[in-house]
């Protein structure tokens, strides 16, 4: 899929296609999801289950080539997702076939570092991890970084200790998240490809990161403005669909639910009020659409304009 703003064009390179966000989403109740019925069937299944993506964004401006979000990547080892573990998959065949090589990407940007958002920083080649766009500047924001160098000194949860479920999947994701660090983070920095950047740090004319914190304390979105024209990649501000229908569900990944919530809410009524092109991160097919007032909440109205 492909989108234009002006002259920029941005273009999804999908990793994969997944059911079950609301696993991640309590409070997304069949109930609830069953009274918005616009998510269906784009963002439903037939089965009342949340549809989403894991998915990259290529940005093209006159000037510039960037990624945004690189995914999970293959041959790592992601305990906390099946799907995701030690996968090999086709994404950069396919960013090829698009007319993306690696080597023609002048910036990756990831909105935060979750394991689903760094892995195609790198690939294995040889036993050695290595940047994968070799000619980029790999942006992250300082905060975020910086809260991730600290996060990190804490000591690793026991999967070995875990009693339930939930303790299960929060140590497999306390692992993943460190090898993570090891095998997608630290080789950029390692080979100086990093540079450390604000949160509302412009990339180039037209790009600029807009701090969207609450999932994580140095989350990003990516607004974009040509011609006139606007639209917002939203990263994980936004999950999934169902929380434009009710902006107070949450997922349990958030590192601050409030801060997450009244971000949400902000980003909604600014896309509302200015009918901005909204591109989600992690929504399925058609992917980005515009805000609509709905019922006591809002509506994404598909906008695919490729």
């Amino acid at each position: 899929m492909k989108w234009t703003i002006g002259d920029i064009t941005v273009t999804a390179i999908v990793e994969h296609e997944m059911t079950g966000f609301e696993v991640i989403m309590p409070a997304a109740t069949p109930d609830r999801i069953a009274s918005a019925a616009w998510l269906c069937p784009d963002f439903v299944d037939e089965n009342g289950s949340l549809k989403g993506a894991v998915q990259a964004f290529v940005v093209e401006t006159p000037g510039c080539r960037m990624v945004i979000d690189t995914c999970v990547g293959n041959d790592k080892n992601r305990l906390a997702m099946a799907q995701w573990n030690q996968h090999h998959g086709p994404f950069l065949e396919r960013m090829r076939q698009a007319g993306f090589p690696p080597e023609s990407i002048d910036f990756t940007i990831c909105t935060h570092l979750h394991v689903d958002h760094v892995g195609w920083n790198t690939y294995l080649e040889g036993g050695v991890w290595k940047p994968t766009f070799p000619n980029a500047r790999y942006l992250f924001a300082k905060a975020e970084f910086d809260f991730w160098q600290e996060a990190l000194k804490a000591p690793a949860l026991s999967l070995a200790d875990a009693g339930n479920p939930t303790e299960l999947f929060s140590a497999a994701g306390d692992a993943d998240t460190r090898t993570a660090h090891a095998d997608s983070i630290q080789p950029v920095v390692d080979a100086g490809l990093v540079d450390l950047v604000a949160t509302d740090h412009v990339i180039c004319e037209g790009v600029r990161l807009l701090p969207s914190h609450g999932h994580t304390p140095g989350h990003v979105s990516i607004a974009l403005e040509s011609r006139g024209e606007t639209a917002l990649i939203t990263g994980d501000s936004i999950h999934h669909p169902v929380q434009i229908a009710f902006p107070d569900i949450r997922t349990h990944l958030d590192f601050d639910g409030e801060q997450a919530e009244q971000t949400r809410l902000g980003l909604l009524r600014d896309a509302a009020a200015s009918g901005l092109l909204l591109i989600g991160t992690h929504f399925a097919a058609p992917t980005a659409g515009r805000i609509c007032p709905h019922g006591e909440g809002w509506q994404l109205v598909p906008d695919t304009n490729d």
